[in-house]
């Protein structure tokens, strides 16, 4: 069911989506960023994150910095698609998981404290399933932000070229791993945060803030669930493009309104050979193809092999994985 935003809600997830503040008290800025008492921000966030609107208020963690990532996917018979969605659900690494119109029909990402814990988990799930897993590993991000303006305007936030993995030290796996699963939505979070992780709260405050300036934290803020906003006609477009021209598609095509995710993977030999992925959220199925067709058009893409993946089902949606347990420190 969709969920209706009224101006104030609307202006509160859209703007807050990103660089939300780094302080002791961040919804008291918020609070005064939109003329609000800091009681009535924290009412209205809890509401939408009781409604299902928010996933969480935390952060988005740069694939394969602190952690291991890949995207996978399954050929299911139609019989077994609850069961082997169950399957896949259940390995706690699988942070996302979705239902899409492909012969290769039910498409995971499987994260991880390290490559060999994704391995396990990609083989875990042959193994109880008696299917093939495609693995598609990450080569190049061109925008993995997973935030876009809710307005349709197709405006992205700004993007970090280059991620600097020399600020993290130990512990910090701990903070990543508490951002992916969310703040709490009270006055002091980070406070609370640093409780629970028994380390004084300036501590954490001044990780978190270099992560993000470091660009492993991709992204911290209000991370929405958009298909209970509305958009719902959401396709992962795969591209079969020569290795030389992606360097220069992958920027074009990321700047294309509507598109909101781009990036590199490896192909699958004589099985797979799509490199170049490209998500577009729309609100319709006719205003995804028109970004499709704009995308193909701008970027030169026309005749290029590709396909088409609308999402049917989201099975799963959570924060990445990097730990082993919670609590472990890396």
């Amino acid at each position: 069911m969709e969920i209706h935003l009224d101006p104030l809600d609307h202006n509160l997830l859209d703007r807050w989506q990103s660089d939300f503040p780094l302080i002791s008290e961040p919804f008291a800025v918020i609070a005064e960023r939109l003329d609000l008492t800091e009681g009535e921000v924290l009412k209205r966030l809890r509401r939408l994150s009781d409604a299902g609107a928010i996933s969480r208020i935390g952060a988005t963690c740069r694939p394969n910095t602190a952690g291991a990532s890949t995207l996978a996917a399954v050929s299911v018979p139609e019989p077994r698609i609850e069961e082997v969605a169950a399957v896949i659900g259940a390995e706690p690494g699988v942070n996302h998981s979705y239902l899409r119109e492909n012969h290769w029909n039910i498409w995971f990402v499987a994260t991880g404290p390290d490559r060999a814990y994704v391995d396990e988990s990609l083989a875990r799930i042959e193994g109880l399933t008696g299917l093939e897993v495609l693995d598609l590993r990450l080569v190049r991000p061109f925008n993995i932000n997973l935030g876009f303006a809710l307005d349709g305007s197709g405006k992205l936030p700004p993007q970090r070229e280059n991620v600097n993995t020399d600020v993290l030290i130990r512990r910090d796996r701990e903070i990543m791993q508490a951002l992916s699963i969310g703040l709490e939505i009270i006055s002091r979070p980070f406070a609370a945060l640093a409780e629970n992780l028994g380390r004084p709260e300036e501590d954490i405050l001044l990780r978190v803030r270099a992560l993000s300036a470091a660009g492993v934290l991709s992204r911290i803020g209000v991370i929405v669930r958009h298909r209970a906003l509305g958009w719902s006609s959401n396709a992962m477009v795969v591209w079969e493009l020569p290795e030389e021209e992606i360097p220069r598609i992958g920027p074009a095509l990321t700047a294309v309104p509507g598109v909101t995710l781009c990036y590199q993977r490896r192909p699958v030999p004589g099985i797979w050979p799509y490199s170049l992925y490209c998500m577009i959220h729309a609100r319709s199925r006719v205003e995804a193809m028109t970004v499709l067709d704009r995308a193909c058009d701008e970027v030169g893409l026309r005749h290029m092999p590709h396909q088409v993946l609308f999402s049917v089902r989201c099975f799963k949606q959570t924060g990445a994985r990097v730990l082993l347990e919670k609590g472990a420190a890396a």
